[in-house]
């Protein structure tokens, strides 16, 4: 198949959605299929794919923008510049179907009419919500796609009777995300403490000030946070208020990441609700015990061998926490069976599948 996958963060960030759908492009050129990567930053000498160069405007420089519809964050008006670059770049005729999980500015360009011949197929991924896709409010009454990857259950129930749907979760390269000796020194971690670990943007769904607030009664732990974003100069005021020489922000490549986890004693994550959370299965893969919020949807990914509770409970988390760090030092822990669910290798396939088995003569948008 001819496949292009389009998002403003291709080759210039490392965020969750680009790492995810890169790595089903590259899984997908890998083993046969002829594909096409659209985004803000450059080619790079080892791409299996094709890689096209569409500029935008960072994010960052439209933090103090007003957020009005559908301008609702700096990830929309980020969005809006990479859409204009797309649609000088995008031929309909070249593909057999298109993907992005941005919305709306890019799956617009992506389904805009053409002259003659069919259509390529519109496939929308689920990775950062389903909003597009089950509401009829303000810009998102003109969503439309061909296909819907759902990237949990709950997803797929909610959509199943409205679209093309089906559940694929994210997935992890099995021979990186493993147990390992990890590298405190290199990341300027203390040797003499636990290690609690948070990979997340620092944004307010992710909690990451409620993270902090867990773990400090917690005496003889560290808190490390890997990411970044509008809340950081909140994040550093509170550090050193409650954490004073107990806490590290830092940001890392996608290639320091397993390193990063084994580096580690416990994962937390206290997001209420992700689409699909990709530090959770490589976490798990690392023989991390995990942190997070008690819901059916990360019980899914996770199954019920982990640390899951009420987060918003001060009381619950603690405990969990503690669990945890004690499960930690327990020498008989075995990474979890279900890491081999979330194989690129087995993702990429049932990509494939899907997307080969939509129908081909639909109506128009």
């Amino acid at each position: 198949m001819r496949l292009l996958f389009a998002l403003p963060g291709f080759h210039r960030y490392e965020r969750g959605a680009e790492v995810a759908l890169l790595s089903v492009a590259s899984e997908l050129a890998r083993t046969g299929d002829d594909v096409t990567v659209i985004g803000s930053g450059d080619a790079g000498p080892d791409d299996p794919y094709r890689f096209l160069h569409a500029g935008s405007i960072r994010r960052e420089n439209f933090e103090k923008f007003p957020f009005i519809p559908p301008f609702r964050s700096e990830t929309v008006y980020e969005e809006a510049t990479f859409a204009a670059a797309l649609a000088r770049k995008y031929r309909p005729a070249d593909f057999d179907a298109v993907l992005t999980c941005s919305y709306p500015f890019t799956n617009m360009v992506l389904r805009r009419p053409m002259a003659g011949g069919p259509k390529p197929l519109n496939i929308f991924v689920t990775q950062n919500g389903e909003w597009p896709a089950v509401s009829n409010d303000a810009e998102y009454r003109f969503f439309s796609c061909d296909g819907l990857v759902c990237t949990n259950p709950d997803y797929y129930e909610n959509n199943k009777d409205r679209w093309n749907c089906t559940t694929i979760p994210n997935g992890i390269s099995l021979d990186r995300f493993q147990p390992g000796p990890g590298n405190r020194e290199k990341f300027g971690f203390p040797q003499d403490r636990k290690i609690v670990l948070m990979a997340s943007a620092l944004i307010a769904t992710k909690r990451v000030m409620d993270g902090m607030r867990a773990v400090a009664p917690l005496g003889d732990t560290h808190f490390v946070v890997a990411g970044d974003g509008p809340l950081r100069d909140e994040v550093k005021a509170l550090a050193a208020e409650i954490l004073p020489g107990r806490f590290t922000q830092l940001t890392v490549s996608p290639n320091e990441m397993p390193e990063l986890y084994q580096s580690a004693d416990v994962f937390l994550h206290m997001s209420l609700l992700e689409s699909f959370g990709n530090v959770f299965p490589e976490a798990m893969a690392c023989g991390l015990p995990i942190v997070g919020h008690d819901t059916p949807r990360l019980r899914w990914i996770v199954g019920n061998e982990e640390f899951l509770t009420d987060t918003e409970d001060s009381v619950q988390i603690g405990q969990a926490l503690t669990d945890a760090l004690a499960a930690a030092d327990n020498p008989a822990r075995q990474v979890s069976s279900r890491v081999a669910d979330f194989s690129w290798t087995r993702i990429a396939e049932q990509y494939r599948g899907f997307i080969g088995g939509l129908p081909k003569d639909r109506p128009s948008d």
